[in-house]
């Protein structure tokens, strides 16, 4: 999560824009005199599609240029999610 470090004065001028911000997982810290008197953070952490995080990945990859890989750690974690992950069970929705 990135912390991004705002005057009052800025905070006030694009109070919108730091709301888009803070949706996209970003924690604002609000200084006065240089000294944090708030900290703007969204009350529950984003959650994204799978296609969003793809959607995501691409976009760095684009603006880093190059690829990001996995390790071997998470890629068997995930395999192992995959692998064990059971059906969801809609019945109580009927």
């Amino acid at each position: 999560m990135a912390v991004i470090y705002i005057s009052e004065t800025e905070a006030a001028n694009d109070f919108a824009g730091l709301m888009a911000r803070v949706r996209a997982g970003e924690q604002i810290v609000i200084e006065a005199d240089s000294r944090p008197v708030a900290i703007l953070r969204a009350v529950d952490p984003p959650r994204h599609s799978i296609s969003e995080t793809v959607a995501r990945v691409d976009a760095s990859s684009k603006e880093l240029g190059y690829t990001p890989v996995m390790d071997a750690s998470f890629a068997a974690d995930m395999e192992e999610i995959i692998r064990n992950r059971k059906p969801r069970d809609f019945s109580s929705c009927d």
